[in-house]
């Protein structure tokens, strides 16, 4: 049987008039404030029986504001039994070890194999992030970069945990070994980072105020004679952030072919840059919680000939 629509009714009697999208997002702490901001431009929100499209609008008092919630978009994605390396997981999260070459979504040129296809094989009801059926990255890794990866398996969670990226109260941490050696033995960089206006796969700096704010603190770590060991902390989550930002120090990471090197220093098929930690409230714990992943193989191989 179809799913149907939910529908339900609120009360708004404040003295204060407040913003539509900002009174539900208080009242439906099951839905995230960019979906419950989908609903009304889509024109599922009315009030005192007429519809509204615009998030801003400021409700009357007193009003009836009827809320209906369509079924989540059927699902295309077929899951595949692929093998995950799950470091946690309870009913509100699953945390994930993501193995270089495995890539997070679905896009073109990537139509199988991903770790969504991954996860539903894993968890096939996991509950409709943002009206559509599919599990809820968090955040995201490059294809060739390893690490921790976190997934909400609800909507609330998804918010949550989201909310708390925005608010940069998550503590991510990246191991990279780059080519020749930072500037300083620690530092902070603050760029601008946006598509390279001649090359659109890529990722620039940018410069006189333009693209996003991107800001990471790096640490030597350990210092070899042609490469460094750095410890990357990042508190933006912008589109190839450390690799452009080590680049743009004179000091890509090793097998970047991209930011970097055209042939690479050490014998290494991808980018030597790991997701090791993240350190993130999640529900019904009362401190923030860290998960960490190890070096994998082919990257502490490199290191060991290095010593």
């Amino acid at each position: 049987m179809a799913e149907q629509d939910r529908t339900f009714i609120i009360k708004f009697d404040n003295k204060i008039p407040e913003r539509l999208d900002k009174y539900l997002a208080e009242q439906l702490s099951d839905l995230s404030r960019s979906r419950i901001q989908d609903l009304i431009r889509g024109g599922y929100i009315q009030v005192d029986g007429e519809s509204i499209d615009k998030v801003s609008t400021l409700l009357p008092s007193p009003c009836s504001i009827l809320i209906t919630i369509p079924p989540a978009e059927p699902l295309t994605i077929i899951s595949e039994a692929i093998p995950l390396d799950i470091l946690y997981e309870d009913e509100n999260v699953i945390v994930v070890n993501k193995p270089a070459g495995l890539v997070v979504h679905p896009s073109n040129g990537h139509q199988n194999g991903t770790l969504v296809h991954a996860l539903l094989a894993h968890a096939p009801f996991l509950q409709g992030i943002g009206g559509v059926q599919r599990p809820g990255i968090v955040h995201r890794l490059d294809r060739d970069t390893s690490g921790v990866l976190l997934v909400a398996k609800n909507e609330k969670t998804h918010h949550y945990l989201q909310e708390q990226f925005k608010s940069r109260e998550v503590n991510k941490i990246y191991m990279a070994l780059v080519d020749g050696c930072p500037p300083t033995p620690t530092g902070r960089i603050e760029t601008g980072i946006q598509r390279d206006p001649t090359q659109r796969k890529k990722m620039a700096v940018a410069y006189n105020g333009r693209g996003r704010a991107a800001v990471s603190e790096y640490k030597v770590i350990h210092s070899y004679k042609n490469h460094t060991l750095v410890e990357v902390k990042i508190f933006t989550g912008r589109t190839h952030q450390i690799r452009v930002q080590m680049a743009y120090l004179g000091c890509p990471v090793v097998a970047d072919t991209i930011y970097g090197h055209k042939y690479p220093s050490l014998p290494l098929h991808r980018q030597f840059l790991h997701a090791r930690s993240i350190t993130i409230r999640i529900p019904d714990h009362s401190e923030p919680m860290e998960f960490s992943a190890p070096l994998p193989d082919d990257l502490q191989q490199i290191l060991n000939e290095l010593t």
